[in-house]
């Protein structure tokens, strides 16, 4: 039986039409949607969240530190059916999303994100598990300077890096501070998560988004899920790093919204 918070995810909707949910990434919050959202308003009713531990969504209660948790949480506070799209955590969460209750998604967009987030002997297309650690370690020592890290290895490789990054770091704390236990169970998250094996489960149509310079999650990584995936195609933004919604935002939205229109 699955058991839902007693308080739910701050959550926030505008515009009108079919739904759509987007999750941010780890450390972050809703608020890096703020262009992508306004850009989709017109033409779809758009819920942003913060994760468990994330921006507003704070001391929540009955929820749990595993992938399965933080999926049960984001399903309790969106509206169904949607089409989902999450970025780099936030995808890992909507894949499992797509395979604890399908019926919810209606489309699935994985913006620079994986089913496995650490380098395996048959997986070479992702974080080196020393790093993710070292993240990890750090984090209760100075949890501000990890995120600001972390945030530099996103926007590293892409065009405009520097006003990306300046950017990333006006907008880290904007809905406060994290909870730095969140944070922790984000990054066990990342390390034991691998849904490759059940990537073939996910029926409903999928857009993979990802960065030619991405340091976190290759490019490879998409062309390796569309071996796995029934029903994906594959969109590589030259130039871009992790966060391609920042650096490429026209051509962020016009495929996006092609996608989501379709």
């Amino acid at each position: 039986m699955t058991t839902f918070p007693v308080r739910m995810l701050y959550t926030r909707t505008a515009g009108q039409g079919p739904d759509v949910v987007l999750v941010h990434g780890w450390g972050m919050h809703s608020g890096v949607w703020k262009d992508v959202a306004e850009s989709l308003a017109s033409y779809h009713r758009v819920t942003v969240l913060d994760l468990p531990g994330h921006g507003y969504s704070q001391e929540l209660s009955g929820v749990g530190s595993t992938l399965s948790d933080w999926a049960s949480a984001v399903i309790a506070a969106t509206p169904a059916p949607a089409a989902w799209v999450g970025w780099s955590l936030g995808g890992l969460v909507a894949q499992q999303v797509a395979l604890m209750a399908p019926e919810r998604l209606s489309r699935l967009v994985l913006v620079n994100s994986t089913p496995c987030f650490v380098q395996q002997p048959s997986w070479p297309y992702a974080i080196a598990l020393p790093v993710l650690r070292r993240f990890a370690e750090e984090l209760r020592q100075d949890y501000r300077m990890v995120l600001k890290r972390f945030i530099a290895l996103e926007v590293y490789g892409s065009e405009h890096a520097s006003a990306q990054l300046k950017q990333l770091k006006a907008m880290l704390f904007q809905h406060g501070e994290p909870d730095v236990c969140a944070l922790e169970d984000g990054l066990a998250i990342l390390e034991a998560s691998d849904l490759r094996a059940e990537l073939a489960k996910i029926a409903c149509p999928a857009l993979l988004l990802m960065g030619q310079r991405d340091q976190l999650v290759p490019m490879e990584a998409g062309e390796a899920m569309l071996t796995q995936l029934l029903n994906a195609r594959l969109r590589v933004f030259a130039r871009a790093g992790h966060a391609p919604f920042f650096s490429h935002l026209p051509e962020f939205i016009a495929e996006l919204r092609a996608f989501l229109d379709a």
